[in-house]
């Protein structure tokens, strides 16, 4: 799905209409430069998945999990030069769906989203199922 963002919530309402997808068990890779959006994106589909607390980038402290009908994790690959899997196995368990900022080789993720600078306001958004 090829989609474009011109705001915070178009971006918000694009990760809406992803969560509607999701399932126990996914995994979501989001992608795309500094400032691209891809916190907004997983803001919008945790709204959406029931999360009321606040959603903040986990840059600094890696993740965060989140209390919702179905538990909700969220990661920031940023600041990590390497992935360890063990980090993964803590976060992305099969009774969650995870959201995985800054991707690196990831297996096994239901969809991939990709965020890009357009102008200063606009967004491409491109969202991707993975193929089984």
């Amino acid at each position: 799905m090829k989609s474009s963002s011109a705001s915070s919530a178009e971006t918000e309402r694009l990760g809406a209409v992803l969560a509607e997808r999701l399932r126990p068990g996914d995994v979501v890779l989001v992608s795309g430069e500094l400032g691209s959006g891809k916190t907004t994106f997983v803001r919008g589909a945790c709204r959406a998945l029931g999360v009321v607390d606040p959603v903040t980038s986990p840059t600094f402290t890696i993740g965060h999990v989140y209390e919702a009908p179905v538990e909700v994790a969220h990661l920031d690959l940023y600041r990590l030069k390497e992935l360890d899997p063990a980090i993964l196995e803590d976060y992305a368990t099969a009774d969650r769906i995870t959201f995985v900022e800054w991707p690196r080789a990831i297996p096994d993720a239901a969809y991939s989203v990709t965020l890009e600078h357009v102008s200063e306001n606009d967004r491409a958004v491109v969202i991707v199922a993975q193929e089984d």
